[in-house]
């Protein structure tokens, strides 16, 4: 990031927290980006610099349009890019952080994440992870023996620093803000450093935008085969590589429910679950709209138009995987419309169904289904041909609302993470994507 130069960021000093205390750590991605033998506390508690890597912590830029009204007043206010590195395949890795500390977009915030938070995140990064979903990687969490008052939790509450590895911390209002500037020469610069480091294919910027409408497409589309509903899909929350990240009061479906949202403050239901694609488009649009500073309006229109049909074909492919079916020449899309159609109709339980008929056992239990609701639905699943083998286990992994509060009740009660931790490597043997 330091070659887009200081318009794109502040550097920023860590906070010093009185404590410093592991509480998880994906020891699985440091060894793959060759930090097998990391000191977790000093790199990601004090955040003492990589050799070669950022010299100081960057408080990026932004800008974003928050429940669609446009903020130019935020920006990295609890969190900074601390770092980079490479995968084996040469791919650019940001570290990203969460409670780190008070920046110069704060405003009244005192900087930190509530150790709660952290476990959220933590939960969900490698619940998404195994659903098949394209997500940032909670890469560990540092508990800072501080006392941090909340109105949203019993207080006062235990505080936390994330950390996140992610292919880009680049978001939509990242490009916003210079566009709100009229910065061409920096809108230029972003798309040439997105070029360089995720899409060597672009020439210009009208593939830039298609590029990040196909990533956005398969994003969304993943989300909506998963159950997952982000919260709060503001610009300044969706990433040029298409990652999920930062996404706050989160939800899992329980049963289909288009209008089901996951923030308390969504009251519109402007980002419920059924309107998640909506959103998306309408993000992209914004990205559209700053890159017309320096692009021509029709290959932009071409571009962002390739989003619907990029979508639609995305959801069959990852409702499919899901169910484990091989996709047929025709009438995938025409089975998933049946299949959400079905589920809402009947209010079945959403993780139940998809582990009955791609993860249970050989036979689905056919009764738990009545033809009365799903008769055309099996016919048309008869029809399709099973694609991989199908794994067998009692229940399906889960990440429901109630559940997490359970998970974290033996934290806060007795400093016991046996069921955090278990849960975690539950994910891993019990989920099918």
């Amino acid at each position: 990031m330091h070659e887009l130069g200081e318009d794109f960021y502040d550097p920023v000093l860590p906070a010093h927290f009185p404590k410093l205390t592991l509480r998880y750590a994906d020891q699985h991605s440091a060894d793959a980006i060759g930090l097998s033998d990391v000191d977790w506390t000093a790199r990601f508690g004090r955040f003492e610099p990589f050799e070669g890597s950022l010299p100081e912590p960057l408080a990026l830029r932004y800008h974003g349009h928050q429940f669609r009204h446009y903020n130019p007043e935020i920006g990295d206010g609890r969190g900074f890019l601390y770092g980079q590195c490479r995968d084996a395949n040469g791919r650019l890795l940001d570290f990203g952080t969460k409670g780190s500390g008070q920046t110069p977009f704060s405003r009244r915030g005192d900087g930190r994440l509530t150790l709660l938070g952290g476990v959220r995140e933590v939960l969900a990064s490698r619940y998404l992870e195994h659903l098949g979903v394209n997500t940032s990687r909670s890469f560990c969490l540092i508990e800072t023996g501080e006392e941090l008052q909340r109105h949203d939790e019993p207080s006062p509450t235990r505080s936390a620093v994330l950390t996140r590895l992610n292919h880009s911390h680049l978001r939509f209002g990242t490009f916003q803000r210079q566009a709100f500037f009229e910065r061409t020469d920096n809108l230029e610069a972003l798309v040439d450093y997105c070029r360089r480091h995720f899409y060597p294919e672009v020439t210009r910027p009208a593939d830039l935008l298609r590029a990040v409408a196909i990533r956005s497409a398969d994003a969304v589309a993943s989300w909506m085969a998963a159950g997952f509903v982000h919260g709060v899909m503001n610009t300044d929350n969706m990433n040029v590589t298409g990652e999920v990240f930062d996404f706050g009061p989160y939800r899992f479906l329980p049963y289909y429910d288009p209008a089901f949202t996951a923030a308390y403050f969504d009251h519109g239901g402007l980002y419920a679950f059924a309107r998640q694609p909506e959103a998306m488009g309408w993000n992209l649009g914004q990205l559209a709209q700053c890159l017309s500073l320096i692009e021509a309006d029709q290959p932009l229109i071409a571009a962002l138009e390739s989003y619907v049909e990029q979508y639609e074909a995305a959801l069959v492919r990852h409702m499919f995987r899901r169910l484990r079916l091989a996709i047929p020449a025709r009438g995938g899309a025409a089975f998933v419309k049946l299949t959400f159609e079905t589920l809402r109709e009947s209010r079945a339980n959403w993780p139940d169904f998809f582990h009955d008929w791609a993860g249970g056992p050989s036979s689905a239990p056919l009764q738990d289904y009545p033809d009365v609701q799903w008769r055309e639905w099996k016919r048309a699943y008869a029809d399709c041909e099973p694609e991989g083998p199908r794994p067998e286990t009692d229940r399906p992994a889960t990440l429901l609302y109630d559940e997490i509060g359970a998970l974290w009740a033996p934290i806060v009660d007795n400093d016991d993470w046996s069921t955090f931790r278990d849960t975690l490597e539950g994910f891993d043997r019990r989920l099918y994507g």
